[in-house]
C-alpha cells in the first residue's frame, strides 16, 4: 500500500493498495503515473530532485488549485507485508528501531523549508536506517527497477549497440 497526502498532484489523501507484486502503472496522460512513481522514489530516501522533477523540497508539495488551498507539506507512505519478517537490520543498528512487526511503514514528509524526516513505524529514523532496511530485502541502489517516462520508447528504438 501507498498513502500520499499533499504530494505533487496528489492534494488530498489518496491511498492505494497493491495486492500482488507492482509490474506497472499505467493510465492516460495527467492521470498521475509519473508522480505516483516518483513518490515511490521519494519515499525510499531518493536524493536526486532532478529525478523527482523538482528543483527543491517545496516543488515536491501540492501548490493549489482553483478549488483546492495549497499545502504546507507532502508526506508519502509505503507500507510492507512484513508477515514473514523478511525486513532485517544489520548488527549495531539502533535499539530503538524495531522491525518485528506484521508490517513495515516507511514514511518520508517534506515542508516548505525544505526540512523533512523519515520515520520507520512511527519512529523518526535517519535516511541511514531507511536504506538499510530496504537493502534487505533488495529494494535499493541494484535491488529494483522503474522505468520513467520516455525510457521505454528509447530502449526499445536503440540499437543492439546502445542497448549493450
Amino acid at each position: 500500500t501507498i498513502e500520499l497526502s499533499g504530494f505533487k498532484s496528489f492534494a488530498k489523501k489518496t491511498t492505494l493498495s497493491f495486492e500482488g507484486q507492482i509490474t506497472s502503472i499505467v493510465g492516460p496522460n495527467g492521470s498521475g503515473k509519473s508522480n505516483m512513481v516518483e513518490a515511490i522514489r521519494f519515499v525510499l530516501g531518493e536524493q536526486s530532485m532532478k529525478s523527482l522533477r523538482g528543483k527543491s523540497g517545496g516543488d515536491l508539495i501540492f501548490q493549489g488549485s482553483k478549488f483546492l488551498p495549497k499545502q504546507n507539506r507532502a508526506s508519502v507512505s509505503i507500507i510492507f507485508d512484513n508477515s514473514k519478517k523478511v525486513f532485517k537490520l544489520p548488527e549495531g543498528s539502533r535499539p530503538e528501531i524495531n522491525v518485528d512487526f506484521d508490517e513495515i511503514t516507511i514514511s518520508r514528509e517534506v515542508f516548505q523549508d525544505g526540512a523533512g524526516r523519515y520515520t520507520l513505524n512511527g519512529t523518526d529514523v535517519r535516511l541511514k536506517d531507511i536504506l538499510e532496511i530496504v537493502s534487505s530485502v533488495n529494494i535499493g541502489s541494484s535491488g529494483h527497477h522503474i522505468i520513467s517516462q520516455g525510457e521505454a520508447d528509447r530502449l526499445l528504438n536503440a540499437s543492439p549497440e546502445d542497448r549493450r
